[in-house]
């Protein structure tokens, strides 16, 4: 097999594998670049066209590491303490009035969701203490609370559009004209 036959077979589960894997699709490009790149520098020096998709798949997976193996390296570089301030009003007014909006849809949830939602990201308790207070197992906890913040923000993404910047933060949001959306409050996403 030659390397546009590889790019040909591999491309698009390779990129959903990526992208999976990768918080921004940039990135994951770049990467699925880099991967393609060593797969035609190497691909002379497999012997065994059996094993071309597991192969394919640790270089793709050494590549996954390496980029976040680089990122972090960049978290460690000092800032200058000259570096100017982000005017950060407008952001914080914009999670604010998102905030007043999560109560509303945490009540929307099933009572397990609902429950372990109170309690944990709306309250006080600790994942440990939620599962010691429900009787269930602290894996059983973590599960809920995770599949209740995934709940919970596919009602966000039903109400309304979020524009988020490089980092992931929400920098603004409109509402989505839809009548399907359970926004539970006018004043979500307004």
């Amino acid at each position: 097999m030659n390397t546009e036959e590889v790019w040909k077979s591999f491309y698009n589960p390779l990129r959903n594998f990526i992208v999976k894997r990768v918080k921004l699709v940039h990135d994951a490009d770049d990467i699925l670049q880099n991967v393609f790149m060593k797969i035609h520098a190497n691909l002379d020096t497999l012997k065994d066209d059996q094993k071309l998709q597991s192969w394919i798949y640790q270089i793709t997976r050494n590549c996954i590491m390496d980029y976040y193996r680089k990122e972090k390296l960049q978290l460690k570089v000092e800032l200058p303490t000259d570096l100017p301030l982000e005017d950060t009003e407008d952001l914080n007014e914009a999670i604010k009035e998102i905030a007043s909006c999560i109560r509303p849809m945490v009540q929307q949830l099933s009572d397990n969701y609902k429950h372990a939602l109170e309690l944990t990201e709306l309250g006080n308790y600790t994942q440990k203490q939620l599962s010691e207070q429900l009787g269930i197992s602290f894996s059983g906890a973590k599960s809920r609370v995770q599949r209740g913040r995934e709940k919970l923000k596919e009602l966000l993404l039903s109400c309304c559009n979020f524009e988020f910047d490089r980092l992931g933060n929400i920098i603004d949001y409109t509402t989505r004209n839809s009548n399907q959306t359970k926004c539970s409050t006018s004043d979500c996403c307004n």
